[in-house]
Order: C-alpha cells, then structure tokens, then sequence
C-alpha cells in the first residue's frame, strides 16, 4: 500500500510539472528513458514508466521495457520512474548510483562530487586565487579565477630585450618566433661575422644577417653557428634553452611521427613539417615561403620561417625562402651537430648531422 501512495504521489508531481519542465532532445535512436520513442525525454516518459510499474495501459513492448529500465539493472521500478525525471528536469541521470559516475571533469578550480540522492555530478568552482595548474607550459603562476585556471603568460626575452612570442606545443613551450640576438646571456656580444672567408674558418661562436642585410632580421631573424648554440654563455634568453635533439623528437612525436621515423635522418613523417611551416608563398604575395609550400597549415602556430642558412664551405648564403633550417643543441660528431630542416617543397621534417659551421636559425624551448 505504502509504494502505491509514493507512486501515486510521483505522479501528481508529474502532471504538476509537465506544462513547464524543458524536455532535453536526444537523437533519433532510443535511448535509455526515452520510454515512447518520440526522441525526447520529457514528462510523458515518466508517465508512461509509471503505467508499466503499475502494469495498467497497454502492454509494454521490449523497447519501451529497455528504455524504462533507465538505471539498467534489469528491473523496472520506482528508480527508474526517478532516474526519467531526473533526465526529463535536467537535474539527474538515468544511474542507479554514483559508484557509475566519474564526476572529474578535469578542470583544477572545481570541487568535483557525486550528489547521491540525484544521482549527478556537482562541480563547485574552488575560492579565486586559489593556485592551479592550468597545463599550459607557457604560463606561470596559475591561479583559479571564478572556476578557469588562469595562468600568466611566460615571458620570453632576450639579453637585448627582445620579446618573442610563444606557443605550446604538446608538453613543450616554444618560441613561435626565430632568434635574434646579438649577445650571450651574460652581456659579452656574439661576433657577427661578415667576411665569407672568415665565417668558414671559424671554430668559435658567431652570427650573421642573412646577406649581411639587417633588414631580413625582423622577418627571419638570426643565423648562428653551432659554436655559439654549445658556449656555455648561453645565447638563449633566461629560463630558455637550445633544443636538444631529443627535444626535437619529443615535438616530432607529439605531432604524429612514429618512434621509428624520429629516430630515421634525412625527411621523415607526413605532415609535421607542414603542421610547423607558416601559411602563405611568395609568388600569391600571400607569405614568405616560395611555391609550393607543401602542405602548410601552421596548426601548431610555430610559424617557421625560411631563414636559409650560411654554408660553411665558402660562407655564402643560400634558401632563403626555400628553407628553414635549425640547430638542435646536440652534437653528432667531431665537427657535426645535430638540426632539422623545412623544406619548400615537402610537408615532412628533415633531420640532418651537419657540420657546426653552417649559420642555421634558432628556436628555443622553456627550461
């Protein structure tokens, strides 16, 4: 008698509250609590669940037995009559208990907890100010602020008070920009070098413009010798570094390339060179790089550049537009290092065991 009077109760309260409770739309394929099958979970699922605990109205059919079973243990009751309510006011679901729910929504600034009488998932915002860890490696000192870890974003200066601008790639914080500067971090400058000559015979750090012409600098930036990438000086900006090598393949990696490939020389992979290349070509005025720029999308707003390089057999200059090679901070040889190298007319990355006197552009990394 007593479970007749609550079932009886629960449905007054549904006709109370069928002219103003929003149904909540499903697809068109049944799903569970969608008891009619018209696509909806609403009021009239409810009703219609209590008419088959009840047993009264028409015999239900299997479907409507699998969509009233809203809680699926098999057992149409008084639960599951609740559970289609709590669908039909969106306030609940159709489990039987919390044990089902993984409530973590993976935000750092929610206190995340299973309400047990709903059967719902509760995420109450953390106090503002609170610190976090917004997983963005080119933030820093993350705080929550109404519910959203909020981060500051990493400065990136160089000894000449150059700023860059960055980008998170993967797990890694890069530069999204080529290096420019003319100084190593403890003040003493970088000789730029500008006789062919001289630039080939060098076995010290050095830089130069490409062409010896300033004005490519703020485009392309830099190109520098392996020597001035090793001096323990240090030419990147504080709180960065040269990638290693392995750095490389931990961004090669992120972007799709298998262990395999990573580990291979010469051009490796699909599309990853495409993924870090600026968009654009030369011939349509619409970018730096010349025709065709195989397969440049820029997803990862790293924006290589083709800076070209210095070649150390006679110090001339060559690629630019058609080339953007860079130094990893590893060495290969006696007199070689490790790079990597975009090419104009491959979506791929090229990974190479160069001599250390070639001029190559530099990005850096966040320690």
């Amino acid at each position: 008698m007593k479970k007749c009077y609550i079932i009886a109760g629960t449905i007054v309260l549904l006709f109370c509250l069928r002219f103003f409770v929003s149904a909540q739309l499903f697809d068109n394929d049944r799903t569970k609590g969608d008891v009619n099958g018209d696509g909806v979970v609403n009021i009239l699922d409810a009703i219609r669940s209590v008419e088959i605990v009840l047993g009264i109205q028409s015999p239900p059919s299997q479907d409507e037995l699998w969509a009233a079973d809203c809680n699926g243990d098999e057992q149409i009751n008084v639960l599951d009559v609740l559970g289609v309510v709590n669908v039909a006011l969106e306030i609940g679901t159709c489990l039987s208990s919390c044990e089902e729910l993984d409530c973590d929504d993976g935000n750092p600034c929610t206190e995340d907890y299973c309400d047990s009488l709903l059967i719902r998932c509760v995420h109450n915002s953390l106090p503002s100010g609170m610190s976090c860890d917004d997983g963005d490696p080119c933030t820093e000192n993350d705080i929550c602020q109404n519910g959203i870890c909020v981060g500051t974003p990493t400065d990136c200066i160089d000894r000449d008070g150059i700023t860059y601008q960055t980008v998170m790639i993967g797990d890694q914080c890069w530069m999204a920009e080529n290096l420019k500067v003319t100084h190593y971090r403890n003040g003493d400058p970088i000789p730029n070098v500008t006789v062919d000559t001289e630039w080939a015979n060098l076995t010290s750090g050095a830089y130069c413009d490409y062409d010896n012409n300033a004005d490519n600098v703020s485009v392309y930036g830099r190109l520098y010798n392996w020597y001035a990438v090793d001096d323990n000086r240090n030419i990147a900006p504080e709180g960065w570094h040269v990638p290693s090598d392995d750095e490389w393949k931990q961004l090669e990696l992120y972007l799709g390339m298998s262990q395999s490939e990573a580990d291979d020389t010469g051009y490796r992979g699909t599309d990853q060179g495409g993924k870090l290349k600026a968009t654009g070509t030369i011939e349509e005025g619409t970018g730096q790089w010349h025709a065709p720029n195989a397969g440049a999308t820029n997803e990862t707003d790293f924006s290589a550049m083709p800076g070209g390089a210095c070649y150390s057999e006679d110090g001339t200059f060559n690629n630019l537009g058609f080339h953007a090679p860079f130094w990893s901070s590893t060495k290969g040889g006696s007199n070689t290092a490790w790079g990597r190298s975009l090419g104009c007319v491959s979506a791929e990355v090229c990974r190479n065991n160069v001599d250390m006197q070639y001029g190559f552009s530099v990005r850096c990394v966040r320690d």
